[in-house]
């Protein structure tokens, strides 16, 4: 909303300016309008433009698919994603991860990542958890990834704690840099995980995706009524 009401008000600005600007020079009214005119034309013709362009980058790195995603789906892309750019990614247990969702390595360079699928703001949380994790898994940096942004308390304590903060911005030009047969698109991976077909063999209710111990599996969502698991 405020970027609309900001951009009528430029078109508004340039109309008025070059109107005034042309008659100031030549004294006629009828320039005067023309030339107004023309330039309230071509600034609408350029800002279209350009949000034709904004819409379809959009598009290409497939952040609508990832706001989509739960919280799994969100880290299997990021490994996908980091994998592509020459990291040997792990994904830690639900339970007990210490605050890091992903390890990744890069000659002896070792990451320790919190992944936020988030619809609102991350908060500082995020930042002390991935802070904290960076002792506990001997990495020698912490980032928090979000397809979001961050509240300015979390980037006033990244700042001090030497966390980088990856906000949505960065995710698509990380997204838009990436070898398209590198990994699968947001989409696929939503493809992939989907337990939306996915039909318990015991008992017939939904299965879901979890996360354990020995890593990622398809359990029963009855459970512990039902405690039918599936290979992922």
């Amino acid at each position: 909303m405020q970027e609309e009401e900001f951009l009528q008000g430029f078109i508004g600005l340039a109309g008025i300016g070059s109107f005034f600007v042309t008659y100031y020079f030549t004294k006629s009214l009828s320039l005067s309008t023309t030339v107004a005119i023309s330039i309230i034309a071509i600034v609408i013709i350029v800002m279209v433009v350009n949000h034709n362009k904004k819409v379809e980058r959009l598009k290409k790195s497939g952040i609508a698919d990832i706001d989509k995603m739960d919280g799994v789906q969100f880290e299997k892309y990021l490994g996908h994603l980091f994998r592509s750019q020459g990291y040997d990614v792990t994904v830690t247990k639900a339970t007990g991860d210490y605050g890091a969702d992903l390890i990744i390595k890069k000659n002896v360079r070792k990451i320790v990542i919190q992944a936020k699928r988030y619809s609102k703001n991350v908060g500082i949380k995020a930042v002390q958890e991935a802070q904290a994790s960076i002792a506990h898994y001997g990495a020698s940096e912490a980032w928090v990834v979000s397809n979001s942004d961050y509240t300015e308390a979390a980037c006033e304590l990244a700042k001090s704690n030497q966390v980088r903060l990856i906000n949505r911005e960065s995710l698509i030009e990380m997204i838009l840099q990436m070898n398209p047969n590198a990994a699968p698109t947001p989409k696929q991976v939503i493809e992939q995980l989907s337990t939306d077909n996915m039909i318990c063999s015991r008992c017939g209710n939904k299965m879901v995706l979890r996360k354990g111990p020995k890593g990622e599996f398809y359990g029963c969502s009855s459970f512990p009524k039902c405690r039918n698991t599936s290979a992922v």
